[in-house]
């Protein structure tokens, strides 16, 4: 209900009641307004989750399925990596420009994208993971439905991010639903590695790198027989349902759980065209240094997801173990959410990005520094799974600080909120669909053979150098970056300071309008 619905509805002969009284009434809705319960929490939270189980799924095991299960070369299979994560990108401002100029409607600003992008997203989701009865022309199915889904998740991602800023006017209260999104998408992702990991995992016959006696000899011995790739596909298709009735689950949660708040526009509010809401975005720059610094940090994170799971199996020679591994890491970094609320609300946000960053850094050295060990890897990946709930807390837990920060300096601008998580998002994508793109790529000039059990030993140094000394160079060129982001605790309390006197304000003079009504 917009603000000063209920002024209207009062009856004429409350307004005889003392102004003492009247304001003692008042009041306590307003704070209650402001202050969610932890069911609403719990609701907006579980929206998150279709994301990152979908992203998870997608991130760990679309490269490794298209190469060995689908039997794409690796050229095509960069090609629909890149150009799916590109489309994925460009989508992302168009959907945040089109949810920005939306109408109200019964159900609230955002919540109609999410209801009805759901079908469809989950339809062109699971036909990623079926394999079509015919060669030619396979890779044009892949990418069909794999931009389908980008621009079907698309719709309700968007959305569901700006939706941060609907749910309460209070920043603490943000923050805190934030925290409790984290925690359940990290919880996604978590659940999206533990199904497609352990439904597909044990359907191959390929031995671990000790039972092969000579890694050398590729011929068609390595390759698993029709048999086996028959119940590796039926595998990935079972895998993908399960998903995608978790997808709608969620969905039905966060739509009847979560009351989207009505914003209260000033009179003179502006609207914004595409290119004026563009160029204010690109010019805030406390934004620009967010999204470029998270650029950066997020890359690395994305080339060690998207490589992993091959650089378990051909560099590590763990293939029975990969998904086991895999699921360690998001375990790790959910149980490490709550501590890194914890520790930016006691030493601030850009103190948290600091230490949870570089905190990955020695455990990336240290897995292509030994000698393959499989109890080795285990207690790698648990400790770089702190690193990965930062890297999935913080840039959401500081975008709305952004957004806040630009509102104190244009007060009179509305429906700019999913413009700034849309266009952080495009910048995301796009750039990892490029390193996506290009690290398949460099796997078929490092003599990548599809659909065997054992790879050359320039693949394995491939491997070794996309999911180590990239991702740390990128990481400490992003922190570089972040040093230089301006809004630090004094200037967060400030904004927020001077963010509730407005919408007092604003208050005051809606209420008053509907008394004098």
């Amino acid at each position: 209900m917009a603000r000063g619905e209920g002024a209207e509805q009062c009856p004429a002969a409350l307004l005889a009641v003392k102004p003492l009284n009247t304001e003692d009434k008042t009041a306590k809705p307003r704070a209650q307004r402001n202050r969610l319960s932890v069911w609403s929490k719990l609701c907006y939270a579980i929206g998150g989750a279709p994301y990152q189980i979908t992203g998870s799924a997608l991130g760990f095991f679309l490269q490794i399925y298209l190469l060995d299960v689908a039997q794409l070369d690796p050229s095509h299979a960069s090609i629909i990596l890149f150009v799916g994560r590109a489309w994925d990108a460009i989508t992302d401002p168009t959907v945040g420009f089109l949810v920005s100029r939306s109408r109200w409607t019964g159900i609230g600003r955002m919540m109609p994208w999410i209801l009805f992008s759901t079908p469809f997203a989950v339809m062109t989701y699971f036909l990623i993971w079926y394999v079509p009865p015919f060669e030619q022309g396979k890779i044009y199915w892949y990418l069909i439905f794999y931009c389908l889904f980008q621009s079907m998740q698309t719709c309700f991602h968007v959305p569901y991010s700006a939706l941060t800023m609907f749910i309460s006017k209070d920043q603490k209260e943000r923050d805190s639903a934030t925290a409790y999104r984290m925690m359940v998408e990290v919880l996604g992702t978590v659940l999206g590695t533990a199904i497609q990991g352990q439904i597909v995992g044990g359907a191959s016959n390929c031995p671990n790198e000790t039972d092969v006696i000579d890694s050398t000899n590729l011929n068609k011995s390595d390759v698993p027989s029709d048999v086996t790739l028959d119940e590796t596909k039926q595998a990935y298709l079972i895998a993908s349902g399960v998903i995608c009735i978790i997808y709608v689950l969620c969905a039905i949660v966060l739509v009847l759980g979560v009351k989207e708040q009505k914003e209260t526009k000033r009179k003179n509010s502006m609207p914004l065209t595409f290119r004026h809401g563009l160029w204010l975005v690109m010019s805030h720059g406390p934004y620009i240094k967010l999204v470029i610094g998270f650029l950066f940090t997020s890359l690395a994170f994305m080339l060690l997801e998207g490589n992993f799971a091959l650089f378990i199996t051909y560099a590590l020679g763990h293939r029975k173990d990969f998904q086991n591994i895999l699921l360690v890491i998001m375990l790790s970094g959910t149980l490490t959410i709550p501590l890194w609320q914890w520790f930016l609300t006691r030493y601030g946000k850009k103190t948290a990005v600091y230490f949870g960053m570089t905190w990955a850094i020695p455990f990336m050295i240290l897995i292509i520094s030994v000698e393959s060990n499989l109890i080795i890897s285990y207690l790698v990946s648990m400790a770089a799974g702190v690193s990965v709930a930062a890297a999935f807390l913080l840039p959401w837990s500081m975008l709305p600080d952004v957004v806040d920060d630009f509102k104190v300096s244009n007060p009179d601008i509305h429906g700019h909120e999913a413009l700034f998580y849309s266009y952080y998002v495009f910048f995301i994508k796009f750039a990892s669909g490029v390193s996506l793109g290009i690290s398949t790529l460099s796997m078929k000039f490092a003599g990548y053979v599809t659909g065997s059990c054992s790879q050359p030993e320039a693949v394995s140094l491939t491997l070794k150098v996309l999911v180590s000394p990239v991702p740390v160079v990128l990481i400490i060129v992003g922190l570089l970056i972040l040093r230089t982001y301006p809004i630090d605790e004094d200037r967060r309390q400030g904004n927020r300071k001077l963010l509730q006197e407005l919408l007092e304000s604003s208050e005051s003079e809606t209420s008053a309008l509907g008394s004098s009504v």
